[in-house]
C-alpha cells in the first residue's frame, strides 16, 4: 500500500512538473504575440481618441508614467501617452482606473487636449454586467461620447455627475453605479490634468512602447 501510494505520489508529481514546464514554454512562445496584438489595440484605440492629424509623434514612442491614487483611481504608475507637433505638446492620453465599478475597478484611457478640452474616452477593460454596465463599450453603446468636446471648471464641476446626481450625464437603465464610477473616473482625470499639466507635459518619457 505503502509503495502504491508513494508510486502514485511520484506520477503526480511528476506530471504537474510537466504541465508546469509546458504552460510555462506556450507562455513564452506566445508572449511576444500577445504583446503586439495588445500594441496594435493599443495603437487603435489612441488613434481613435487623439486623430492622427493633430499630432505628428509616435504617441506610444512618448509616453509618461503618473502616480495618484486620488485622480488615477490606483497606486499603480498610469501610462500617459502625449501627442506633439511640431515640437510642442498638444494633447495627451492618460490610462486611469474607476476602482468602485459595480463588478470591480473599470479600466480607461482619457484623451485631452492641450487646452482641457476631452477629445475622446475608451474603456479598456471591465467586469460590469452584461446588458447594463456593459454600455461603457463603444461596441455597445455610443455613451462614452458624450464626454467628447468637455471641460471642467470652477463653474461646470457640478455638472459632471449623472443626471441621477444633478449632472449632465446620462445613467443607464437598471444600473446607475456604472456610469456613476465612469465619470467620477474621468472628472478626476480632467481634474489632475488641469492642475499638472506642465509637470505632465515636462516629465521623462519614462514607459517606452511596451508598459506592463
Amino acid at each position: 500500500m505503502t509503495k502504491s501510494m508513494l508510486k502514485n505520489g511520484l506520477l503526480l508529481a511528476l506530471f504537474a512538473l510537466l504541465c508546469t514546464a509546458l504552460v510555462a514554454v506556450v507562455n513564452d512562445l506566445t508572449k511576444d504575440k500577445i504583446r503586439s496584438q495588445e500594441q496594435k489595440q493599443l495603437l487603435l484605440v489612441l488613434e481613435q481618441i487623439i486623430p492622427n492629424q493633430l499630432h505628428d509623434n509616435v504617441l506610444t514612442e512618448d509616453c509618461t508614467l503618473l502616480n495618484n491614487l486620488d485622480a488615477l483611481g490606483t497606486t499603480e504608475d498610469m501610462p500617459a501617452f502625449i501627442a506633439i507637433r511640431e515640437g510642442k505638446p498638444v494633447a495627451v492620453a492618460i490610462e486611469t482606473i474607476a476602482p468602485d465599478g459595480y463588478s470591480g475597478s473599470i479600466k480607461l484611457i482619457v484623451g485631452i487636449s492641450s487646452g482641457g478640452k476631452v477629445l475622446g474616452v475608451r474603456t479598456l477593460s471591465h467586469h460590469e454586467t452584461p446588458g447594463l454596465g456593459d454600455k461603457i463599450e463603444l461596441k455597445k453603446s455610443r455613451w462614452v461620447e458624450e464626454f467628447n468636446g468637455k471641460s471642467i471648471n470652477s463653474t461646470n464641476e457640478k455638472s459632471w455627475h449623472v443626471k441621477k446626481d444633478g449632472g449632465d450625464f446620462d445613467q443607464f437603465t437598471g444600473a446607475t453605479i456604472t456610469p456613476r464610477a465612469y465619470v467620477k473616473a474621468v472628472r478626476n482625470t480632467l481634474l489632475y490634468f488641469n492642475a499638472n499639466k506642465q509637470h505632465i507635459f515636462s516629465q521623462p518619457l519614462t514607459c517606452g512602447v511596451a508598459h506592463e
